[in-house]
């Protein structure tokens, strides 16, 4: 089992410088490079200052000059923010730029909020649908000479400028929850990116049965790869633990108000959950989160992923954004790199080069 990061510019006040907020986040990069991981993860947001990513490509360019072996993956970009020709090109540029590291996550998009400024208008199902239509017109535009009469898109014959470095193309994945979503990746021979957020390990074998039945149903396909993403803390002590559980569990208040859209928002921050309303939520505990996400000692957190690793997740990726303080996630994350990772196969975490899906 490979591991990666999957992280962003976290900010939950005013307080938070945004360029520290941006040195720590390629100081966290580069541990993550030094210490073996394959893959660096991060994402596309909208006009919310809880995770600062307008762009994941210029992110991930700056990073290809910071890092050296690691692949440097978008987790997500929301494809129906985007039109096929402009994300061909500029998806193919960053190909270029990155050396060939390149790695294609794409998602619907998940937060009303981002829906209603950037395609006013558009729901979830409507998403879903120019995602499904989006990323084969990519990968054929890729290859060159692609017109394309669709539903949301219409083109005459054109071809990405540039066209990739990785051949045929940079790998890609798909976020996927329902067993559509599954299917649809499967079938076009992409790679799958689950998270059970909040919920337990019940939901984890849901998510891998869902992949296995997507697999069974498309035997013309080799069986692509499924990647695992959970916050995760590795803690000193026990009283380093249960305050790691605490820090995340104020983290899931705030992506369930924003996710809920109905709290006011003043400059791209959500008005501040009082210690009072954050106790209150009915299914939110630092309990809760200890026992769903991989929160815990070394050994803990490697009884957990070894258990991930024979239901067949071929990539765990380390969700570090959790309302901590940059130096608790900087520890939590070499305590992995250094007790937990070394505990796996001998190969786990080193990069691997080429296209290939």
């Amino acid at each position: 089992m490979d591991f990666s990061l999957f992280v962003h510019m976290e900010r939950l006040d005013a307080s938070q410088d945004q360029k520290k907020l941006y040195e720590e986040f390629l100081q966290l990069c580069e541990i993550a490079d030094k210490g073996g991981m394959r893959t660096i993860w991060t994402g596309e947001h909208h006009g919310m200052n809880f995770t600062i990513a307008p762009n994941p490509l210029l992110n991930l360019v700056d990073l290809a000059r910071r890092t050296k072996n690691v692949r440097l993956g978008t987790g997500t970009i929301v494809a129906p923010f985007w039109h096929p020709i402009k994300l061909a090109g500029e998806t193919a540029m960053t190909d270029h730029l990155t050396d060939g590291r390149l790695e294609l996550g794409f998602a619907r998009g998940a937060y009303s909020f981002e829906y209603e400024r950037m395609m006013p208008g558009m729901d979830a199902w409507e998403a879903g649908l120019r995602l499904r239509e989006i990323l084969p017109a990519v990968v054929e535009l890729w290859k060159g000479n692609h017109a394309h009469d669709g539903e949301f898109w219409q083109y005459p014959s054109t071809t990405s400028a540039p066209q990739p470095v990785q051949q045929p193309h940079p790998p890609v994945w798909v976020a996927a929850r329902d067993p559509n979503s599954h299917d649809f990746a499967v079938s076009n021979g992409f790679n799958v990116q689950v998270t059970p957020l909040w919920q337990g390990d019940e939901e984890v074998v849901t998510l891998m049965q869902r992949f296995k039945d997507a697999c069974a149903n498309n035997p013309q396909v080799d069986r692509p790869k499924i990647m695992l993403l959970r916050h995760t803390y590795v803690g000193g002590s026990e009283g380093d633990v249960q305050q790691g559980a605490e820090e995340i569990n104020r983290f899931y208040n705030y992506f369930g108000a924003w996710f809920k859209n109905e709290r006011p928002v003043e400059n791209g921050l959500i008005k501040t959950l009082s210690d009072e309303e954050i106790a209150a939520h009915p299914f939110f505990t630092p309990q809760s989160m200890r026992e769903a996400n991989v929160i815990g000692d070394a050994n803990t957190v490697i009884n957990r992923l070894r258990v991930y690793e024979d239901m067949g997740y071929d990539q765990y990726s380390f969700w570090i954004d959790s309302g901590m303080s940059f130096e608790r996630k900087k520890a939590s994350l070499q305590r992995f790199i250094d007790h937990v990772m070394p505990a796996f196969d001998a190969s786990s975490g080193k990069p691997a080069g080429g296209g290939e899906q």
